[in-house]
């Protein structure tokens, strides 16, 4: 079963959150042309934004157990081709 086309609504709503805010999204298209597509770049992107302890403003956390990273590093590798 999926959520909205992610494995669940956590990876969604973590992705939602970084795809649809502003400054969020403009900071991880800028991480991703910095770095390249990195193996963990989700995981990387996080850390740098000093999001590894927080939650999005819905209440998931940006390293909860559950959340599918392959998907949110593919959502990551999207950004190079915008």
């Amino acid at each position: 079963m999926t959520y909205e086309g992610w494995e669940n609504y956590e990876t969604w709503n973590v992705a939602l959150w970084i795809n649809n805010e502003k400054p969020w999204y403009d900071k991880a298209m800028a991480f991703m042309m910095q770095h390249g597509n990195a193996p963990r770049a989700y995981m990387t992107f996080i850390e740098s934004m000093g999001f590894a302890g927080q939650s999005t403003p819905d209440g998931v956390s940006f390293k909860d157990k559950v959340l599918n990273i392959q998907e949110l590093n593919d959502m990551m590798s999207d950004f190079l081709e915008k």
